[in-house]
C-alpha cells in the first residue's frame, strides 16, 4: 500500500505516503488505484511535496478494462496502491494489441519498454495535428508514425492515398525506400524544382479548376473581381475551342462587345482606335476587320468603313452597327467550362482581357482599376516562370488526373505522394495545396460510395496555409475550414503539422480530434493550444513545456488519457536536421 487517503479536492486526491515508498522509486506521471468495496478510480502522481502526493483523478479500472473519466470520487478509506504493468497497456495503449487493427508508435519514458500502440481506425479517421518547436522532431516523429504504418504486410495498407504538402522537400528521403522493405508500397513524388531530374515536375491542369481556384490563383480580394473572372472563364469555352465549332458563338461575343464601344459616346477616333485594336486580336475568319460590308453599289472591308470625315465624325456608324448586330444570336447562353476541353494560361488570359471589354469596364473607372490589378497579375502569371506549373501536357479529365496522380511511372498504386513546394514563394504554395485540397474534396465527394476511397492532406508547416484569411468573404468559405467540419463523412482528413499553433484558423484546429504535441515553448502558442483544443488539461500543458526532443504528449479520441510517447527514430530519417555550423565553418590547416 502506497499511503493514506488525506483530501479530496476537486479533481485531486492527496494521498500521505508511506515512508519506504518515498525511497523506493521516483513515482511522478505513474498511475495508481484507490480501490474501495464498489469501485477502482485510477489517478496519475503529477506532485509529492512533504510526503504528500497530488493525484489526478482520470478514470476507473473495471474488470481490467479502463474507463476515462470519473463521476464518483474515492473515499478516505480507499487502498492506494501502484498499477501493476500489466494494466498500466489497458491506460496508455490498447488493452490487447492486434496487428490488423492497431499501430505501433513508441515507447512510455515512465513505464521502460512499455510499448504505446493505437487503433488505426479511431487516430486516422479523424483530423489530427502535430505541433512543436523547431528542432523537437515534429518531422522524425510523422516520418516514423508513416514508416511504421507502411511496413505493415500482412494486413497490407495498399489502398491507402496520403497527399503530403512537403514545404522543405525534407519527406523524399524517408519514404523512396518504402517499396524496399514492402515491395507493394510506392511512394511517389513531384516537384516544384525544375531542374529535379528524379521527381515528376508540379503541373496542374488549368482547366480542372473554377472559378473559386483562379480567384485564389490570382488573390481577388473584392466580389467584382469575381464576376470579371467568371466572365473570363464563360469566354474561354469559346475563344479556346476551333473556330469551326464555335464560330457564330464567337462572332456574337466579338459584335455585342463592338456595339458596345460603338454605342460608348467617345470621341469618334477613340472608338476607331479601339475597334481597331480589339479586331487585330479577336477576329474570326467571318468577323475581322477584312470583313466585306456590302452596300447598294459597292462593298468595302469594315476598316473603311470606319474612316472619320471632315466633322470629325464615322459616316458610316449606322452600318456598321447594323452589320455587327446581324452577328447577334438570341439563342446563345455562355457557360462555365466543365472540364470537357483543354485550354491553357494564355488562351485564360485572352479570355481576361476580353472580359474586359466585354463587360464594358472601361465605362467605370473603379471597377477597371479593380479589374485591372487581376489584368495584371495572370498576365504575370501566363508570362512568368510560374506559368510550368500549369502547363499540363495533354487534355485530362479530373477523374483520371486523380488516378494520375496515385499511380507510379511503372503503374503502381502509390500510397504517399508527396509534393515538394520548396521551390515556390509561400503566395503560391499556399494556393497550390488550396487548389489540390478542394480537387480531392470534390472528388470524394462526388463518388458513388461515400468515404469509399479516403484521402489523407497532410500539410508541413500548416500554418502557411490553414489561416483564418480573406476566403470567408470572398467565396464563403476556407477549403481546409470546410474539409475539416464536412470532411470524415466523405473520407477527407486533414494533417496539421505546425510550430506555430496560434497561427492557425481557429475553426480548422477546434476540429481536430487527436494531438500529437512536441516540446512548445512560445507562451502565445501554449495558451492557444490550452484555449482550442477541447479537454485539455494543465497537467498536459505542464508536460508539454518540459518534453525532450523525441517525445511528444498523446492526446484525443485515439487516446484513453494522455500520454508521454518517446517515438523511435526513422530510419531513414526526413531531411530535417539543422545546419552544421561547425562542419561548414572551421577548416584544418594543412
Amino acid at each position: 500500500m502506497l499511503g493514506k487517503v488525506i483530501g479530496v479536492e476537486e479533481n485531486s486526491i492527496y494521498v500521505k505516503l508511506n515512508q519506504d515508498v518515498l525511497e523506493s522509486k521516483d513515482l511522478i506521471h505513474h498511475y495508481v488505484s484507490l480501490k474501495t468495496e464498489d469501485k477502482n478510480v485510477i489517478g496519475e502522481i503529477i506532485n509529492i511535496k512533504e510526503g504528500i502526493a497530488d493525484i489526478n483523478l482520470v478514470g476507473e479500472m473495471r474488470d481490467s478494462e479502463f474507463i476515462f473519466g470519473v463521476i464518483a470520487k474515492p473515499g478516505f478509506s480507499s487502498i492506494v496502491e501502484l498499477v501493476p504493468d500489466f494494466l498500466v497497456k489497458n491506460i496508455i495503449s490498447v488493452a490487447s494489441y492486434d496487428d490488423t487493427r492497431d499501430l505501433y508508435l513508441g515507447k512510455s519514458p515512465i513505464y521502460k519498454d512499455l510499448e504505446v500502440h493505437v487503433n488505426i481506425n479511431k487516430f486516422f479517421s479523424e483530423h489530427f495535428a502535430v505541433f512543436g518547436s523547431t528542432g523537437t522532431g515534429k518531422s522524425c516523429g510523422v516520418a516514423r508514425t508513416l514508416q511504421n504504418l507502411f511496413a505493415k504486410e500482412n494486413p497490407l495498407p495498399y489502398k491507402a492515398s496520403i497527399f503530403m504538402f512537403d514545404a522543405y522537400g525534407e519527406y523524399h528521403t524517408a519514404f523512396e525506400g518504402l517499396h524496399k522493405k514492402v515491395p507493394q508500397i510506392h511512394f511517389k513524388a513531384y516537384t516544384t524544382n525544375i531542374e529535379d531530374k528524379e521527381s515528376e515536375r508540379l503541373r496542374i491542369p488549368i482547366w480542372l479548376l473554377g472559378v473559386d481556384d483562379i480567384a485564389l490563383l490570382l488573390g481577388a480580394e473584392k466580389h467584382s473581381q469575381i464576376q470579371i473572372i467568371e466572365k473570363a472563364l464563360k469566354l474561354v469555352t469559346i475563344f479556346a475551342q476551333e473556330e469551326k465549332r464555335v464560330i457564330k458563338s464567337k462572332n456574337d461575343i466579338i459584335a455585342r462587345a463592338l456595339l458596345d464601344i460603338l454605342s460608348s459616346g467617345r470621341s469618334s477616333t477613340a472608338i476607331r482606335d479601339q475597334i481597331f485594336s480589339v479586331l487585330s486580336y479577336y477576329n474570326t475568319s467571318e468577323l475581322n476587320l477584312e470583313t466585306l460590308i456590302e452596300q447598294p453599289g459597292y462593298t468595302r472591308p469594315l476598316k473603311h468603313c470606319m474612316n472619320i470625315d471632315a466633322t470629325g465624325k464615322i459616316r458610316e456608324m449606322e452600318l456598321i452597327m447594323n452589320f455587327m448586330s446581324s452577328f447577334l444570336t438570341e439563342d446563345y447562353v455562355l457557360t462555365l467550362p466543365d472540364g470537357s476541353f483543354k485550354y491553357s494560361l494564355n488562351d485564360l488570359k485572352d479570355a481576361f482581357d476580353f472580359a474586359l471589354i466585354s463587360e464594358g469596364v472601361l465605362k467605370s473607372d473603379k471597377i477597371y482599376d479593380e479589374a485591372n490589378v487581376l489584368k495584371v497579375r495572370i498576365h504575370s502569371l501566363a508570362n512568368g516562370d510560374e506559368n510550368i506549373y500549369f502547363d499540363y501536357p495533354e487534355y485530362i479529365t479530373r477523374d483520371d488526373y486523380i488516378h494520375v496522380l496515385l499511380t507510379t511511372k511503372e503503374g503502381y498504386k502509390a500510397q504517399i505522394i508527396n509534393f515538394n513546394i520548396n521551390y515556390i514563394d509561400d503566395r503560391l504554395a499556399k494556393n497550390i495545396t488550396k487548389i489540390y485540397s478542394k480537387l480531392l474534396f470534390d472528388y470524394a465527394k462526388a463518388l458513388p460510395v461515400r468515404a469509399s476511397m479516403p484521402f489523407h492532406i497532410i500539410l508541413e508547416e500548416a500554418h502557411r496555409y490553414v489561416q483564418n484569411d480573406n476566403d470567408n468573404f470572398l467565396l464563403g468559405y476556407n477549403i481546409f475550414e470546410r474539409i475539416t467540419k464536412e470532411g470524415r463523412k466523405y473520407g477527407v482528413l486533414l494533417g496539421l503539422i505546425s510550430q506555430r499553433p496560434s497561427e492557425l484558423s481557429e475553426t480548422s484546429l477546434s476540429q481536430c480530434s487527436n494531438f500529437l504535441i512536441f516540446r512548445m515553448l512560445h507562451p502565445k502558442d501554449i495558451e492557444y493550444v490550452r484555449e482550442i483544443v477541447p479537454n485539455i488539461t494543465n497537467e498536459t500543458i505542464k508536460k508539454i513545456k518540459i518534453l525532450q526532443p523525441g517525445n511528444c504528449v498523446a492526446f484525443g479520441s485515439a487516446f484513453k488519457v494522455p500520454v508521454i510517447i518517446s517515438l523511435d527514430l526513422p530510419n531513414p530519417a526526413p531531411s530535417s536536421s539543422s545546419c552544421d555550423i561547425r562542419a561548414n565553418w572551421f577548416v584544418r590547416k594543412k
